[in-house]
């Protein structure tokens, strides 16, 4: 009898990733894009969210004919969605747990980039940036981890970044917001675990995203002079999304917290953890490189 229920349990658990069901915000472009392709690749059914809802439907057909899902059995599908509203954020989970039994995954990872020197900031650039890249992952998970709670599994991947973890000058408002998305993460995370749902964080460093340009709802602040060259990209190296969703869906599998890719950052993470004065003052230094630079 009891080998049953474990077995019943198994089958009713969390699935990785072979007949999953997970929500990606912000799945039109970039690292949501990638994810989306790599989870339907997995043999996961993904709800691909965005506001970009036509380019959102674009991805979902392109996954479905690359599974070769007919018309009644897609292995993608794309909704409209803004990550500010509270309730349609609700409503994309409530209509996914009733469509499929369940909702294995939530990857709260729409965003915005705002870029620039603070004193290039208004308030309303403050406020536009907490709505998006923190209050959208709060709304994620009011509307995903209660759900989560009641069947009794699930994992919340928030989208944070290098810069939540390290200085980011230049960056002082999306540096503001992914710091709250870390420490939201770690605290949900211990929370979660009681109730046998997992919580972890992408801290992605360079990834050659349309976010590095602000994306096409973010901007950066003083125009041209706010955006990184191309030979300050060829820099910093970087990685492809198509290369960063499967090596971070790896980590996902075996409920990683904290996820640095690519491997050269996690070693700045590490080095701000053991010496922050240190970094602090190699950061002071290459920002004023960076400004030298542009003159």
């Amino acid at each position: 009898m009891e080998q049953e229920e474990d077995s019943e349990r198994a089958t009713e658990g969390l699935r990785i990733f072979d007949g999953a069901v997970a929500v990606v915000t912000g799945a039109a472009s970039g690292i949501g894009e990638a994810l989306a392709h790599e989870l339907a690749h997995r043999g996961a059914t993904v709800v691909l969210a965005d506001r970009q809802a036509e380019e959102a439907a674009a991805v979902a057909a392109s996954i479905n004919a690359a599974a070769g899902a007919s018309a009644g059995d897609d292995a993608a599908e794309a909704v409209e969605l803004d990550v500010r509203d509270a309730e349609a954020f609700d409503r994309v989970l409530a209509d996914t747990a009733a469509r499929y039994g369940r909702v294995d995954y939530l990857f709260n990872n729409a965003g915005i980039g705002i870029g620039g020197p603070a004193l290039a900031h208004s308030t309303e650039d403050w406020r536009y940036m907490i709505d998006v890249n923190l209050m959208g992952v709060v709304h994620g998970i009011q509307a995903a981890y209660p759900r989560m709670v009641e069947q009794g599994f699930g994992h919340i991947v928030n989208t944070a970044s290098i810069a939540g973890l390290t200085a980011c000058p230049g960056l002082v408002s999306y540096a503001a917001a992914k710091h709250a998305v870390v420490g939201i993460t770690r605290a949900l995370r211990v929370e979660a675990a009681e109730h046998g749902v997992r919580v972890g964080a992408f801290c992605p460093g360079f990834i050659r995203t349309p976010i590095l340009e602000g994306g096409r709802y973010g901007r950066m602040l003083g125009g041209e002079s706010g955006m990184l060259s191309e030979e300050a990209k060829a820099k910093l190296g970087g990685m492809e999304p198509a290369d960063f969703a499967p090596r971070a869906l790896n980590l996902v599998a075996v409920n990683r917290e904290i996820i640095v890719l690519p491997w050269q950052w996690k070693v700045l993470w590490w080095l701000d953890r053991l010496l922050p004065s240190l970094v602090t003052g190699l950061t002071r230094r290459r920002m004023r490189q960076m400004l030298s630079d542009a003159a």
